[in-house]
């Protein structure tokens, strides 16, 4: 993929900007002014402080630190700032809705899985891009012809890799590149350079064989060990799927706000299902435990409640969280049996409380439970432009008032969000990169 990230894009940018190769727009009309897309690249870089760090590394900024723009950079610039940022940046939206085009097949080869029919379509799109390429750069004009250089054609040759192959990820060059950077340091002669990248392939290689028959494969990395538990942290059996982490805050019924705790028994009323002075009446000195983080296992995203925890002045927010409850969608016809259908919600996550309900006959509870709960102000979503429906992209402007309060299972990861200004006003565009899409990771 470095094939699009490393020339395609770049070229791009070069022909937006009017810096490709002494050429101008000729008969069309998609350059960016200088000062509009130095306003799109420092809003890039400036959504870094919305965006988690577990999306990798802070976004750079195009125009000024050109030179910092890797691979991986790139990759999550085209995929999910550079269609939100560009948005109405075009004189035509013609020119838009062909850099969205392209957004899309690439979304598709990165899955991790690829029908027939996928590559079926990615041998299409690709083909429909490069046509329309030919007529907004190229124009048909052979003194135009540096517009197409090599990495257009290659593009149409990547269902025919696919095939052959598989998906990009088993073929891409993150793993070498990954790889030249650990050979570089080993590199101590100027003289014999073959000799040290030899001497360092085989040690390596012992030393790993060595590790993996013997089983101390943690022990030579010579850093902490990173399995077993987390100091401080609190899991229980009935949530297997997830831990809390610190800080924590122990607290009982009286300090809460009444509007809290009224939110709390509701939930409880709506777990048990009873009504919810039922549970006023039988929960007379619940324990509380509030935690500021929560932690999805095997390979998941650290979830940060804003109550508990601060925000240092270089921090990246990680409190804006995707979130899956089970609705009745027919709620406001009360005559109707609920029906319950899954549906998606984004929102802030603003607490994290530990509710242990003892011993209570009425509530159908046999013995002391413990309950993980979530309290988070819910996005107000708002209509998609067509043009970025298709890349499950979401805008809203403002958060609920009132806190949903949800088991903390329903929590599922992080989501990134970008400040736009549209039409005077200020909204936020959220970005999940969860899903079925590939992507580097690199670890020890």
């Amino acid at each position: 993929m470095h094939l699009i990230w490393e020339n395609v894009i770049k070229n791009l940018i070069l022909l937006w900007t009017g810096e490709f190769k002494g050429l101008d727009a000729g008969s069309e009309d998609y350059e960016i002014a200088e000062s509009v897309w130095n306003a799109v690249c420092q809003a890039g870089a400036d959504s870094g402080s919305f965006i988690p760090s577990a999306y990798g590394a802070r976004p750079p900024n195009p125009a000024t630190e050109r030179s910092m723009c890797t691979a991986d950079s790139w990759s999550f610039w085209m995929q999910y700032l550079g269609p939100v940022l560009l948005y109405r940046k075009f004189s035509k939206p013609k020119y838009y809705k062909h850099f969205l085009k392209l957004v899309h097949v690439v979304r598709v080869c990165l899955q991790f899985e690829l029908s027939k029919t996928d590559v079926d379509d990615l041998r299409t799109g690709f083909a429909t891009w490069v046509e329309e390429f030919e007529v907004i750069y190229y124009q048909h004009n052979p003194e135009r012809l540096s517009t197409c250089p090599i990495t257009i054609h290659a593009l149409l040759h990547i269902a025919d890799s696919i095939e052959e192959a598989g998906p990009v990820w088993t073929s891409w060059a993150f793993p070498m590149e990954r790889f030249c950077g650990q050979m570089q340091p080993a590199i101590t002669s100027k003289r014999y350079p073959d000799a040290c990248m030899a001497r360092y392939i085989i040690e390596h290689a012992q030393l790993t064989q060595a590790a993996l028959i013997h089983g101390f494969t943690e022990a030579i990395t010579l850093q902490p060990s990173r399995s077993g538990d987390i100091a401080g942290h609190f899991k229980h059996k009935s949530y297997p799927s997830c831990i809390l982490l610190p800080p924590r805050r122990t607290t009982s019924v009286m300090p809460l706000e009444s509007v809290m705790l009224t939110r709390i028994f509701k939930a409880l009323a709506t777990r048990f299902d009873v009504s919810l002075a039922i549970v006023r009446q039988h929960i007379e000195a619940v324990s509380i435990e509030q935690w500021g983080k929560v932690q999805r296992l095997d390979g998941g995203d650290t979830m940060l409640a804003a109550g508990l925890t601060s925000h240092q002045r270089d921090s990246r927010d990680a409190t804006f969280v995707r979130y899956e409850t089970l609705v009745d969608k027919y709620a406001h016809r009360r005559n109707l049996p609920p029906t319950y259908e899954k549906q998606t919600f984004y929102g802030r996550l603003h607490h994290i409380f530990v509710v242990l309900v003892p011993h209570t006959p009425a509530l159908k509870v046999d013995g002391p439970t413990t309950i993980f709960l979530a309290a988070l102000s819910t996005c107000k979503l708002e209509p998609t432009p067509s043009s970025l429906s298709s890349l499950d992209i979401h805008f809203y402007s403002n958060l609920n008032d009132t806190l949903d309060i949800v088991d903390i299972v329903c929590l599922q990861c992080l989501v990134g969000r970008v400040p736009i200004d549209i039409d005077g006003g200020r909204k936020w565009a959220i970005i999940d990169r969860s899903g079925n899409l590939a992507r580097a990771v690199f670890e020890d």
